[in-house]
């Protein structure tokens, strides 16, 4: 019987949550000669590799669980090429590492996939603590629940890839390359559906404290998805830019012209722009998330940091990429 999808798993240095993966993903309701897993390693290591050959050996080759080391590039978007490249099935089912496929995942995502659609993407689950508030991290992840197309969960054809070039290997972060690959599909008249039906898991790691601002790094890629696709940006992923980050970042700037040209009335102008501002952002944010004490904390010293934080990294992928983007 001929392979009816091949299953690409990018993975970087989690082999625990890759061996939850594989679990599931060995475990699937489709019979194990109709499918094909191939794990695409992005730091080419040795423990990885064995772990597959282990998996594979566990499998009797029913379903083939392959590797390949990924070396000539960097991120998600070049492990799933070297992925997707080595496919033997005509469809290609893509998720993440720290995702627990449900048992009908494959068989329902094929099921979406008709004669004339050019891929589906499936649901992500996003379980959450229950009894208490959840935090603004938390919330966050959850919203995984309602994009429209992520990597994490889809089922695209391998004809669609090979036709449009694959993922933007430019994308070097986890982040954006999902909703380049599904405007460039709609843009090439490929037919893109939904399969809700087609369900992977997605638990909440947990987050250090003030985690998050270092992942606004991977905001410069938005410049990249705005150059190539400014009309779908806008009407799909942000309507307009984030105007408050930027009157916080004018407020703080005031202050520090106030200062150096001896200017005390603009100095505290700014200042107070600034903490008006700044305690607007944090208390709309635990509106919605949990008064612990320490997530308080925490939403404050973010509330600081974030708006300086995201407006460098939109400016520097502006100037990265070569596009007007705010």
């Amino acid at each position: 019987m001929s392979l009816a999808v091949s299953v690409i798993v990018p993975t970087y240095r989690r082999p625990d949550l890759l061996e939850r993966c594989l679990a599931a993903l060995t475990a699937q309701d489709l019979g194990g000669d109709r499918y094909e897993i191939i794990v695409a390693d992005d730091a080419a290591e040795e423990r990885v590799r064995s772990r597959v050959a282990a998996w594979n050996a566990r499998t009797g080759g029913a379903p083939a669980v392959r590797y390949v080391a990924v070396t000539a590039t960097q991120g998600p978007a070049g492990a799933r090429n070297r992925g997707w490249e080595m496919a033997r099935a005509e469809v290609v089912a893509l998720t993440d590492d720290d995702t627990i496929p449900c048992p009908d995942w494959l068989s329902e995502g094929l099921e979406a996939m008709a004669p004339d659609v050019a891929a589906a993407a499936g649901q992500v689950d996003v379980p959450l603590p229950t009894g208490r508030a959840l935090t603004d991290y938390e919330l966050d992840i959850a919203n995984m629940r309602t994009a429209e197309f992520l990597t994490a969960n889809c089922f695209v054809r391998r004809a669609a890839l090979a036709a449009t070039g694959g993922f933007d290997e430019r994308f070097t972060s986890a982040w954006r390359e999902d909703s380049d690959l599904q405007f460039r599909l709609m843009k090439a008249g490929g037919k893109v559906v939904a399969a809700p039906r087609a369900i992977v898991r997605h638990p909440v790691r947990p987050m250090p404290f003030a985690g998050g601002i270092k992942a606004h790094r991977k905001i410069a890629f938005d410049a990249l998805l705005y150059k190539k696709h400014p009309e779908l940006y806008r009407t799909r992923i942000r309507r307009a830019p984030p105007w408050n980050y930027y009157a916080i970042v004018a407020a703080l700037i005031a202050v520090v012209a106030g200062a150096l040209a001896r200017s005390p009335a603009l100095a505290w102008a700014g200042l107070a722009v600034w903490l008006a501002l700044t305690a607007a952002f944090c208390m709309k944010r635990l509106a919605r998330s949990s008064h612990a004490p320490g997530h308080v904390a925490e939403m404050i010293v973010t509330s600081i940091a974030i708006p300086p934080v995201a407006v460098f990294w939109r400016l520097a992928g502006a100037l990265r990429f070569r596009v007007l983007f705010l």
